[in-house]
């Protein structure tokens, strides 16, 4: 049945108590759920030789994985359906990149704090797989309406350190997101040899060079194959350690979140 943390392409045997797709009412009614998982991918180009549904595979993948270890330590997790698109704004240019604007992301993100609150599931965690995707503001926001609610975002792919893995990581279907398909959906990856060296053009702009200012880059303009980071030394081999320990971080802090009551998340005097 090929990768056991696959979501969106092929479901497992047996249906898994932490992923809603694959669960039923008769589980779910018997189920005390303490935290639900949003992941959030997008469905954009990645470089020649990776499919366009990359973010997405990625995010179904870790949020799979992560839910499992927490699932085995007693934290009672849900995870819901990957969103697959994101804020593609500055790739409209490229065909079938779908943009999703961040004010559509916020009504949907209200309209799944309003259907878990009054469900009785008060911890909600959106997981982030797409660089263009920023949900911090719309916790703000949704968080005025949902005062009963604990609403938090993560960015998988920051939850550990890149580097310890990866000779160039890359930002954009490099080596890291190369090597992370290669474990999750192998068959979806094209031979190396026909994927293009994800050369990318920076700003001229020095302040936007430094960091401190920040601008949205014409995808079209900025890369020469939609890529950002060559990856060319991407392995299977690497991709499984990394998904492995970042699901293993991941885990941990769904853990910590189910089984810390809402009104003791704050440190004591």
């Amino acid at each position: 049945m090929g990768n056991p943390h696959q979501v969106a392409y092929l479901y497992t045997m047996t249906p898994r108590p932490y992923i809603l797709a694959e669960t039923n009412w008769q589980s779910v009614q018997q189920t005390q759920y303490e935290v639900a998982v949003l992941p959030w991918g997008a469905t954009e180009a990645h470089n020649y030789h990776l499919p366009y549904s990359t973010d997405v595979a990625q995010c179904d993948y870790v949020a799979a994985a992560s839910a499992e270890k927490a699932w085995a330590q007693g934290a009672k997790v849900i995870v819901l359906p990957t969103v697959p698109f994101g804020v593609n704004t500055g790739q409209m240019d490229i065909p079938l990149c779908i943009n999703m604007n961040p004010s559509t992301q916020l009504a949907v993100l209200k309209d799944v704090t309003r259907s878990l609150s009054g469900q009785g599931i008060h911890k909600l965690v959106v997981m982030n797989g797409h660089g263009g995707n920023d949900f911090k503001q719309m916790i703000r926001e949704v968080q005025l309406h949902f005062p009963d609610m604990f609403l938090c975002t993560l960015h998988w792919y920051r939850a550990i350190d890149w580097n310890q893995y990866f000779d160039e990581p890359g930002d954009h279907a490099g080596e890291m997101e190369t090597s992370a398909m290669m474990h999750i959906a192998p068959q979806l990856v094209l031979p190396l040899s026909e994927a293009g060296e994800g050369k990318s053009r920076p700003f001229r702009l020095k302040g936007i060079q430094e960091g401190w200012v920040w601008a949205q880059r014409a995808w079209s303009k900025a890369t020469h194959d939609t890529g950002v980071g060559n990856p060319a030394k991407a392995t299977a081999e690497k991709g499984r350690l990394y998904l492995e320990d970042t699901a293993q971080k991941i885990a941990g802090f769904l853990v910590a979140l189910a089984h810390t009551p809402i009104q003791d998340l704050y440190e004591p005097d």
